[in-house]
């Protein structure tokens, strides 16, 4: 399984670059996690947009959504231009029946609707869900496949669910959008020492740290996350792939 980040910033993008997106990649299958502003551009240095066979999305705040517009306009074309056989299935939560409602569009996508305590199966990957803390709903996946698996936390504050979910996993993608001094000040999402402590608590083989924020010293939350975890972490690195 190879995880590419497409792009890992929260709520807007930095400059020529997209917020918090990776692209799966296995057995030929290329799923996007996520798709928010930036993304459809910035995915296109991996991948061409026909090749993606599935979007699965976390939740509808417009930093993981705002580019499925664009995909799908993208789609549309292909179609009409025979490039594109076959739609693309975009999987979320229809908690919000208006937003779930347009990711189904003029034949080229179709909305399949995820149900927390209902696995389901992503081309090659069984996917898996964990209900977030955060201001709207949101879900945590689990890929797994061939005994490897990645999980991606998506926005949330630090619960103990995740310890459980996320348990042995390979690769723990988890966002770490808070400096320390903003801890039980912003609600809905997880500083770097959380996010530590979540891979370590779940024993995680490595840590890639996401949704970040676009002020302050970074450097800051990756060492926060230094000191609640031991194991291999890093911030997700744009365009690197990780294999597993």
């Amino acid at each position: 399984m190879n995880i590419t980040p497409v792009g890992i910033w929260g709520a807007f993008p930095n400059k020529n670059e997209a917020t918090s997106s990776f692209l799966l990649e296995q057995d030929g299958f290329r799923c996007l996690f996520d798709c928010g502003s930036g993304v459809v551009s910035a995915v296109q240095n991996y991948t061409e947009l026909r090749e993606i066979d599935a979007i699965a999305i976390s939740h509808y705040h417009a930093d993981h959504i705002a580019d499925i517009g664009v995909f799908q306009h993208a789609a549309m074309i292909g179609m009409q231009l025979k490039e594109w056989e076959t739609l693309v299935p975009i999987y979320a939560h229809n908690r919000d029946k208006e937003a779930f409602g347009k990711l189904t569009f003029k034949g080229v996508t179709e909305g399949r609707a995820l149900n927390v305590d209902q696995p389901v199966q992503i081309g090659p990957w069984e996917v898996s869900f964990c209900e977030t803390i955060h201001p709207v709903y949101c879900l945590a996946m689990k890929f797994s496949a061939n005994g490897k698996s990645v999980v991606f936390t998506a926005d949330t504050s630090w619960q103990e669910k995740l310890i459980e979910f996320s348990q042995e996993v390979d690769l723990l993608v988890a966002e770490s959008n808070l400096y320390e001094k903003y801890i039980g000040i912003i609600e809905g999402h997880m500083s770097g020492s959380q996010a530590g402590t979540l891979a370590a608590r779940a024993n995680a083989g490595k840590l890639l740290l996401t949704h970040l924020p676009q002020y302050g010293n970074l450097e800051e939350i990756l060492q926060a996350a230094k000191e609640t975890y031991k194991g291999d972490v890093a911030f997700a690195e744009i365009g690197k792939t990780y294999s597993i």
